[in-house]
Parts: C-alpha cells; sequence; structure tokens
C-alpha cells in the first residue's frame, strides 16, 4: 500500500540522497524534485497543509503545541509582551497557528501583496525563492516597535538566512532582549549549526529554538547536475493537456493565459455559465440575472468586491474592446455564503490579535454548518482548498468541518511553487493541477499550481479565497474552479472578505519638500527641471550586472533596489553617440517638435496664435524619470520657441511593479491642476510603464481622493504603438538611449528601498558629480535644439496630421514580444526588451543572451553592434521584425549565464 512507502524514497533512490535524524522526520517529511539553480531536492511537509492534503486537525495540531513549547518557555508575562511573525507564502497559517498556542500574542505575517494605503514597516528579501519580496504591513505601526519578545515562525529552519536576516533588520530599527524562531523541523548543516549562538552575541540578545524535529540532509557529490538532468528527463518526457492529471508536468504554453478565451473543447462560451448560490437551505441553480451584485453580497454578508483591474488589452481583449467582466462562479462551482464575521481579518497579513481569534472562534460552528449544508449528499472525502497566503482562515474552517461531519476532511492550499510531479508512491508530489493567477499579483501574471488533488478521490472540493482573488480569472475556463471540476464531481467556493485597514489617523507632513534643481542636484539648468526626488548620492548603491540580474530574475531582489555599475563609454563608443547625434538630431527634432504640437493643441485651455495667452493655463509636462527627462526637457524648449510659452517641467520617479511615486502626485496635485499634467517618457517598448501608470494612477485616485490626473503618456517614439500622443512611430535610435547618466543630466536611474525611502519621501536617486568630464547631457539638448528652425515647418504639418488621424494604440509590440518569448524558449515577456533604446539598455545594465536585429537595418545599430560584440554577445538578424532590434535578457540567471571574463556564454 502506498501508506508503507516513504515519500523520499524515489528521490533518495535516484540522487543519493540521506534524511538523517529524528525517527519521526520520514512521518513529516517526504521529497520531491523542483528546477532550482542552488537545491534541486525539496523537502516536503505532510503536516504544514501546503503540498500534502492532511487531516486539518494534524495541521492545527502541529503549530498549537509549538505555540504552547514557546509560551512555556517564555513564561505569561513575557507570552503576553511578545510579538509573532510569520513567513509568507508557506507559513503564514503555521505561524497562526502559533500564535494560537501562545494564546496571548497578537500575530502577523508578510506578504507579497500590497495593499493601496497601507504603508510597508518593513520588508526583506528572500534570496532562494522563487517569488517576489516580503512586506510587513501592520494595521498599528507600533506593533514591531515594542520591546518584547518575537517570535518568528517558517516551515523549515535550514541555513537559517532569511529569519536571520529579519532579526538583523528589524533589531537595528527596534532592539529587543529575546527572539524565538520556532519551525517544523531543523534541517542545519552541521557547517550551520553554530550561527546561531554567533548571531546571538553579534547582536547582544537570547535567540532560541523551538522545532518538533531535527536532522539534516546528506547530499552526494553532483547531486544538483543530476537532479536537474531528472527534471529536464521528466519534463521533457511528459507533455499533454493543460490540467494535470496523475504524474504528468504540463507544459508552459499548456495553460491558458488569464482572460484569454478558451480554445475548442475548453469549456462553455463566457455568459453561458449558471450560479449556484447556498445560504440557509440547500443550493439552487440560478440564471446569471438572478445572481446578487458584488454590492448586494457586501451588505448581506461583509464581502467586498475584488477592486477592479486596469484593462490590459494583451492580457484581456474582450475587456479592452468594452466588455464588462464577468463575476459568476464557475458552472460547476456552488458558492457558498459564509455570514463571515464582520471587521475580522481574513488573516495576519495586517495584523491579528487574540481578541479577533475570539470572534473568530465563536463564528466558526454557523460558516461550517452552511459549508456542511452545501456538501452533497453522500460525500464520502472532502478536501477544503485554501489560497496561497490565506492559509488559516480555510485551515480554521476545515478543522471546524471536520467536527461536525461524518466526512473524512484534509485540507491543503495552492502556491506559486513549481515543483515537479511523478506518480510513484515513493514520491511526495503524485499530481499537479495548473492554472493562472487570479488575484491580479503585483508581480503580473503567472502560473500557481495544486498540488495531490488530482487523482485522489475527493468527492468534493471547498476553494476557499479571499475576495481580492474572487475575479475572472478564477471563473474562466482554464482557471482554478474549473481545473478542480475536472477532477471532482462538486466544486463549492467559500469567499472571505479581503481584510484592508483603516486609514490611519495619523497625518502626513503638511508640506512636501521643494523640487530639486541643477547645478545642486543634476546637470541641467534650474528652470530645464525640477526633480521630485529624495537625493541619494552619498548611499552606495551600486552592484555587479550579474549579482543584480541573478538576483533579480530569482525574486531575491527589485531591479529598483539597487543600480547597475555607470557604463563608462570607450572613445571608440563616445564616437559612435556624436555619429549617431550628427545623422538623428533633425529627425529627433521633428519628433519633438510633432508630439509637443499635439500636446498643446490638445491640452492648452486657450488658443495659441501668433500672440498667445501667456498666463492662461498651460500643459504642466511630468518627465518619468529618466529616461523621459531629455525629451521633457526639449518639449519645453520647443514650446518656447515656437510659442513662446513656459511649460513647468517636473521629472517624477515610476518602477515597474511598485507604481508612480505618491508622494510627486500629492505635490504636483497641492500646486498644479492635475488636469493640467502630461506624463511624458522616451518611447515605448512593449508598453509595461504605459499600463504600470494607468494603475497607479487609478489606485492613487481611490486611495487618496484626488482625482484629474490623465495616464496617457506623451512620448517622442511609439514602435510599440501603446500610446496615443507620439511624435513617430518609427523604431529609430534615440542618442539619448545610448549612454546612462551621462546624457540625463548625470542622474542615476530611481531608487525605492524600504529602507532609505520614507513613507513621506519621495522616491531617490544619485548625482553622479564625479562623472562631469564625461557629460555630454547638455550638448545633446543644444544639437537637437538647434534643428528646430530648419524642421518647424514639417513639425507642425506631422502634429496636425497626427491629431486629424487615428491614433489609437494597436499593441502590435506587445504581439511581437509574446511570440518572440515562445519562439526563442524564454516565456517570460519581462526578459525581451523590444526596439532600440531597450536593447541598449540590455547590454549597458542587464545580463544579455543575443540580440535580434531586423535584416537590413543600418546606421541605427552601429552602437548596439559594438556593444554586444564587447559583452561577447551574438546579434541575429531576423526577417520580419516590427522593431529595429529586440535584446534577449539571459533566462538562466545565475552567474552562470556569464563566463570569468563577463562576457555572456552559450545557451
Amino acid at each position: 500500500m502506498d501508506n508503507v512507502v516513504w515519500t523520499g524514497t524515489w528521490v533518495a533512490e535516484r540522487l543519493g540522497v540521506e534524511l538523517v535524524g529524528d525517527d519521526k522526520l520520514g512521518d513529516l517529511l517526504g521529497l520531491a524534485l523542483r528546477r532550482n539553480p542552488r537545491r534541486a531536492h525539496l523537502l516536503v511537509s505532510n503536516v504544514l497543509g501546503k503540498h500534502v492534503p492532511q487531516s486539518p486537525s494534524v495541521v492545527y495540531g502541529y503549530g498549537f503545541a509549538l505555540g504552547r513549547r514557546v509560551r512555556e518557555l517564555l513564561g505569561t508575562e513575557d507570552a503576553r509582551a511578545a510579538v509573532v511573525l510569520g513567513y509568507a507564502e508557506t507559513a503564514t497559517g503555521l505561524g497562526h497557528c502559533v500564535a494560537d498556542g501562545v494564546g496571548l500574542a497578537p500575530y502577523l505575517h508578510s506578504t507579497r501583496r500590497p495593499v493601496p494605503g497601507v504603508t510597508p514597516a518593513g520588508g526583506f528579501e528572500e534570496s532562494h525563492s522563487h517569488a517576489t519580496s516580503h512586506l510587513l504591513l501592520p494595521q498599528d505601526p507600533r506593533l514591531l516597535a515594542g520591546g518584547g519578545p518575537l517570535v518568528l515562525v517558517d516551515d523549515e529552519f535550514s541555513t537559517g538566512n532569511t529569519v536571520l536576516n529579519t532579526i538583523r533588520d528589524l533589531h537595528a530599527r527596534h532592539p529587543r532582549e529575546r527572539y524565538v524562531i520556532v519551525a517544523l523541523v531543523d534541517m542545519r548543516s552541521a557547517a550551520d549549526l553554530g550561527r546561531l549562538e554567533d548571531f546571538a552575541r553579534e547582536i547582544g540578545a537570547r535567540v532560541d529554538l523551538v522545532v518538533a524535529a531535527s536532522g539534516t540532509v546528506r547530499l552526494p557529490e553532483g547531486v544538483l547536475e543530476k537532479g536537474q538532468a531528472l527534471v529536464a528527463e521528466y519534463e521533457s518526457a511528459d507533455r499533454g493537456d493543460a490540467g494535470s492529471t496523475a504524474g504528468r508536468t504540463p507544459a508552459p504554453d499548456e495553460v491558458p493565459a488569464p482572460g484569454h478565451p478558451p480554445a475548442p473543447g475548453d469549456g462553455p462560451a463566457p455568459g453561458t455559465d449558471a450560479v449556484a448560490e447556498v445560504g440557509a437551505g440547500r443550493p439552487t441553480p440560478m440564471t446569471p440575472a438572478d445572481a446578487p451584485s458584488a454590492r448586494e453580497r457586501e451588505a448581506t454578508t461583509g464581502e467586498r468586491p475584488a477592486p477592479a483591474a486596469t484593462p490590459d488589452p494583451a492580457d484581456h481583449p474582450t475587456r479592452a474592446a468594452g466588455c464588462a467582466p464577468h463575476r459568476r462562479a464557475h458552472p460547476a462551482a456552488t458558492r457558498v455564503e459564509l455570514g463571515w464575521p464582520r471587521g475580522v481579518p481574513d488573516g495576519g497579513r495586517h495584523g491579528f490579535t487574540p481578541g479577533h481569534r475570539v470572534r473568530l472562534d465563536g463564528a466558526l460552528p454557523a460558516m461550517a454548518a452552511r459549508i456542511a449544508e452545501a456538501l452533497p449528499a453522500g460525500a464520502r472525502r472532502v478536501l477544503v482548498l485554501g489560497f496561497e497566503e490565506l492559509m488559516y482562515a480555510p485551515l480554521r474552517l476545515a478543522r471546524e468541518l471536520e467536527q461536525v461531519v461524518a466526512t473524512e476532511v484534509r485540507y491543503s492550499t495552492t502556491t506559486r511553487s513549481p515543483v515537479l510531479a511523478l506518480d510513484d508512491p515513493g514520491y511526495a508530489i503524485r499530481t499537479r493541477l495548473v492554472f493562472p493567477a487570479h488575484d491580479h499579483p503585483d508581480d503580473g501574471p503567472g502560473q500557481r499550481y495544486a498540488y495531490n488533488v488530482a487523482g485522489a478521490g475527493f468527492d468534493a472540493v471547498v476553494a476557499v479565497v479571499d475576495s481580492a482573488a474572487d475575479t475572472p480569472e478564477l471563473h474562466a475556463p482554464g482557471g482554478l474552479l474549473a481545473a478542480l471540476a475536472d477532477h471532482t464531481p462538486s466544486v463549492l467556493l467559500a469567499v472571505v472578505p479581503s481584510y484592508v485597514p483603516a486609514r490611519p489617523s495619523t497625518e502626513r507632513p503638511s508640506m512636501l519638500p521643494e523640487p530639486l534643481r541643477g547645478p545642486a542636484f543634476s546637470s541641467y539648468a534650474p528652470d530645464e527641471v525640477g526633480w521630485l526626488l529624495r537625493d541619494l548620492s552619498d548611499v552606495t548603491l551600486e552592484a555587479p550586472t550579474e549579482e543584480r540580474e541573478e538576483a533579480i530574475q530569482s525574486g531575491g531582489a527589485h531591479y529598483a533596489e539597487s543600480l547597475p555599475v555607470e557604463y563608462q563609454p570607450s572613445d571608440q563608443y563616445q564616437e559612435l553617440f556624436r555619429a549617431a547625434l550628427d545623422t538623428s538630431a533633425a529627425r529627433i527634432a521633428q519628433a519633438v517638435g510633432a508630439v509637443t504640437e499635439l500636446v498643446l493643441a490638445e491640452r492648452s485651455r486657450s488658443p495659441l496664435g501668433p500672440d498667445p495667452d501667456t498666463s492662461a493655463p498651460r500643459p504642466v509636462l511630468v518627465s518619468l524619470a529618466r529616461a523621459g527627462t531629455p525629451v521633457g526637457v526639449l518639449m519645453r524648449r520647443w514650446a518656447q520657441y515656437r510659442h513662446g510659452v513656459d511649460l513647468p517641467h517636473y521629472a517624477v520617479s515610476i518602477v515597474r511593479g511598485r507604481g508612480i511615486d505618491p508622494n510627486a502626485l500629492r505635490w504636483l496635485a497641492a500646486h498644479h491642476d492635475p488636469a493640467d499634467v502630461v506624463f511624458v517618457d522616451g518611447w515605448t517598448g512593449k508598453g509595461a510603464i504605459t499600463r504600470e501608470l494607468a494603475q497607479a494612477v487609478e489606485e492613487f485616485e481611490a486611495a487618496e481622493g484626488i482625482t484629474g490626473f490623465d495616464p496617457e503618456i506623451a512620448v517622442l517614439a511609439d514602435p510599440g504603438s501603446c500610446v496615443r500622443t507620439y511624435g513617430t512611430r518609427e523604431d529609430f535610435l534615440i542618442p539619448s538611449a545610448c549612454l546612462n547618466s551621462t546624457v540625463s543630466g548625470l542622474i542615476s536611474r530611481t531608487v525605492l528601498r524600504s529602507d532609505l525611502v520614507g513613507e513621506h519621501d519621495f522616491h531617490g536617486a544619485k548625482f553622479y558629480r564625479e562623472l562631469a568630464g564625461s557629460d555630454v547631457s547638455a550638448e545633446f539638448l543644444d544639437a537637437v535644439a538647434a534643428h528646430f528652425p530648419d524642421v518647424a515647418e514639417a513639425a507642425c504639418a506631422q502634429g496636425k496630421e497626427l491629431l486629424a488621424g487615428d491614433r489609437n494604440p494597436t499593441w502590435e509590440g506587445w504581439a511581437a514580444v509574446e511570440r518572440i518569448s515562445e519562439e526563442y524558449g524564454i516565456h517570460d515577456v519581462n526578459l525581451v526588451k523590444p526596439g532600440v533604446g531597450e536593447t541598449t539598455r540590455v547590454l549597458l545594465r542587464r545580463v544579455p543572451w543575443k540580440i535580434l536585429a531586423r535584416a537590413g537595418a543600418g546606421a541605427d545599430l552601429d552602437h548596439v553592434r559594438l556593444l554586444a560584440e564587447q559583452r561577447g554577445v551574438p546579434v541575429e538578424e531576423v526577417a520580419e521584425l516590427p522593431y529595429t532590434c529586440v535584446g534577449l535578457i539571459h533566462p538562466k540567471y545565475t552567474r552562470g549565464a556569464t563566463g570569468a571574463d563577463g562576457r555572456a556564454v552559450a545557451v
């Protein structure tokens, strides 16, 4: 029988891995394989409730017992002063159970989901993780500022790096005398055993460790290479449909993208599904017209609707065309209205107090009864399936259900973590379901997984999600509910209202700092641009390119938390820059004139005649630092030259995945009418910043109540066809893309890091004064502006032609990027950088893999070819390419992606 075989046998026999230690280690852990550059094997917990469905009483019991041991260790008084901190996503539920065992302590877990209006109290990176940064978002910032013991909970204590780095960071801000580390298993190697004592001496505090079992993993020589070869062998040998049945791992292209229409046979067309609602009685099928609205559900149950997503023409073509999104249950799903207690958080993302637990305990019997009523008659085996970080609420519901039904109840959750599935009793991950993310994650769309659900014989699955994840993607063909329906006769959906803390009562400073200006900050003249940035010139932020690439692609760091080492151009490269400037200055000048005329025509509040009213409201140019800044300066100069008007010009920071600087928007709203603001950038690639800005402005307006900002971006060149306001859609060399700070006023790319940029600060940047000898910022501006008289007539005519024509974006650039990503086996559009400007950035700042160049491209690519030659990167000519060139970032993101000389190696 399966249960007599250790679920680590398959991996142990093939890799020679040994699990040694306490006798119960084999009961607690199995082994699986994953694609990971540092560790091929994965320890799979049998009692955590993440990858392996388990009795909820067993899962809760392990965490609660660890909490009781912590309480005994600390004593009642110290336990009352303690705070329990869990780690997302795997240990959010475990940490909650530990806090329940401690009984007197509030609980907080880290999160990978930013919440508009909630300021992070800290954050950290998990260097080995495949996912994004951890944020700490307590509703009460004082939660982490006390002096009582801090209890840190993770599922596994191996090297200890994540936990110790967290303690070091928090201790520097709010020192404590005592820390307790809690884990299910202590798997430290002999080399790591002494680190804990050394660390405690280093910070001058007591650090205890509480675990359920101890041991270690013995790894033979070459185990990483063997493991990677096994993963590659089984992944390539086993491809099929996206639903992932027993023992097969679907290919990435087998999983439908969020929002895309189904292929024939995938399921019913959108709009034909019915909804089953559950109240006090048995479920009754309803037509879509009968289904209650989100507003009605909120009024009766406290559920808040998920925030509306910004329409994305690439990801949601029907919604981009004006269709309303569907918010109905999948046809196979029955919605259970839980009656979640109003005001009780869904978990510990913003803090969960002992008082919250008391209220939840009182409401659990009625909620479990509603689920029990909805279960199909005769169900013998039921799974309650949680959702990523939402582990505690589903666990408590499952444990309560286990008490009131005669049915066998199991509990597990979905996850971000990709693991190889093999149908063998000696392997811990027998099956996996693959489906698109359905909560509009901050780091973009991606695949999610549910393990050991398919083929497990469940008569019903109760999917528990929070309301932020109750989205069209959840209900779509190919979504989670559809995937579950393929493997169980009954799917129930229970939605817990996402808890959003009330706005803090503390007021922000009434005055934000004035813009920085040259020559104190930047080499631009003070009237050319005001920088709504914080000066970080004295902070060391630069890191080697290969280290940054590895950290960014592995999820260990965000690109805005460090800076690349500034590229110092060779004499040959500077000659290329000047030659490019000589040949393209007039072309740029005409595009500058055209886009400025377009902006003035559409955004001026009085006509621009031969004698303009210079006191009338005019556009306020707001460049996206830093690529947009030279273009903003040139647009300002054109308005002065052609119309005699002085346009205000500022530069602000926008960070992909983090949005535009809200303090900069607040400053602009306090000094100008938001309706006058025109955002300016240099060029478009695939349109990521276009979408980022639209979403950020929407979230800012919802959070602040300040409206009027138009997220439309004006750009010099729009080769990706992503915006309406542009000077040209040709993809040609813009010399300001050839260099970094030395063509942008000696200002670095912007920086957003919680330890450097506070709640009331602008995003940061550095002024490289030491590079003044290489600065060509003024030379670039003057060379282009010198051609204004030559191109004035053509630019004005071009502006009028654009104004009268069809400028609607086609997003053809995004489609090309998706095609290239799949064609070259990258499967990540973030690693495809289209256009001359973006390709140059890849060669200057990232680890390039290869360059695709349109056949016949001439001098526009001379500087690209030179940089590629210097870095050992192949340039591949392509017959049909919508851009002049495309840069591909190396998809193998470890430092092994480059040789010792920094040159790219072959794949």
